[in-house]
């Protein structure tokens, strides 16, 4: 069962999740009206770029928008869930040991206690994300089952895992349903809500290019859009 579920499986799981985001991000891009003010994109699209790059710095750094610093106590934990999110699975021993295995790469690595204090982050955050979203009213009349499901399938395996790691009851079953529901996470990306981890970069930096070249070229022409 681990020979299948870290060789087979999860070779067809990278597959579908890497031709997954490509299929998507291709598809986004190709879907955005690149006709409209051509000319204006043409003459600054340098300072489009710019515009784009910053655009995605501000909201990747805390408190670097205004967004972010009209919400301190949502920012803090939005960045500790994100944090834990990407930096664990990443950098994991046992995940570095599989690459390894399997796929002859070797990864760097995070130490365990490191690991343990993000995983504890990513389970806090996610109670704080579902309280926030039954508790307020605005968040809640725009949340549906489906998004509990995300955070379902999103936790699960920081869950599963830590269980497994520090050995919790049947270390087996804790171990493969790690692996399986960590699996079915990589392949839900690319088809649900969660393609955000590519998804944020491309809108943030097409809303940043979109103001960018407009900003300067109603500089150079002196009108407002």
């Amino acid at each position: 069962m681990y020979q299948f579920i870290t060789g087979p499986l999860l070779w067809l799981t990278f597959g579908i999740f890497f031709v997954g985001l490509i299929v998507r991000a291709v598809t986004y891009i190709r879907g955005l009206d690149w006709q409209l003010d051509r000319v204006a994109y043409k003459a600054h699209f340098r300072l489009g770029i710019k515009g784009a790059i910053q655009s995605i710095v501000h909201w990747l750094v805390p408190f670097g928008s205004h967004g972010w610093r009209a919400k301190p106590l949502y920012t803090i934990i939005f960045f500790v869930f994100h944090l834990g999110l990407v930096v664990t699975p990443l950098f994991l021993v046992g995940h570095a040991t599989i690459l390894k295995e399997r796929f002859g790469i070797n990864w760097p690595t995070i130490p365990m206690g490191l690991a343990d204090i993000l995983t504890i982050g990513v389970m806090l955050t996610t109670v704080f994300i579902v309280i926030r979203r039954i508790g307020l009213p605005e968040v809640r009349i725009l949340t549906t089952c489906y998004d509990y499901f995300l955070l379902l399938i999103t936790v699960t395996p920081f869950l599963t895992g830590f269980l497994a790691v520090h050995q919790a009851g049947d270390y087996s079953f804790w171990l493969y349903t790690h692996i399986l529901s960590g699996e079915l996470l990589l392949i839900a990306i690319p088809f649900t809500k969660l393609f955000h981890v590519i998804g944020f970069f491309l809108s943030r930096g097409q809303l940043g290019m979109d103001f960018g070249i407009k900003r300067a070229y109603k500089s150079k022409n002196g009108f407002a859009w």
